[in-house]
């Protein structure tokens, strides 16, 4: 091996390393950049969860009360139809018995 050759093989060897170097480099400067701006992102998504979970918890509770009440509403209603159907029915029934009675005042009078 003459000194050219030399030469040339130890600036090859040197691009070689250099070129290794530098692709290690950009490929850990890649790697630790995307870490860190994915932990700052999970933080951040982290915490829209946190919130997003207690709005949800909220809206359950208000749900779970909104429907307690309505169902009490309900249970009044019903019960005050109830009570209306069974006065209209007593009111019928009355008013059957005054036609019949009236019925019975013309017929004899």
């Amino acid at each position: 091996m003459n000194r050219t050759e030399f030469v040339i093989a130890t600036a090859i060897i040197l691009l070689a390393a250099f070129a290794m170097g530098w692709f290690a480099h950009w490929l850990l400067h890649r790697f630790t950049r995307v870490a860190g701006g994915d932990m700052a992102e999970m933080d951040r998504l982290a915490q829209s969860l946190h919130e997003a979970e207690e709005l949800r918890d909220q809206a359950l509770a208000y749900l779970e009360q909104r429907e307690a009440e309505l169902m009490n509403q309900i249970s009044q209603t019903e019960a005050e139809l109830k009570a209306a159907m069974g006065g209209l029915r007593d009111a019928r029934h009355e008013a059957e018995e005054m036609r019949a009675y009236i019925e019975r005042m013309h017929a004899n009078g």
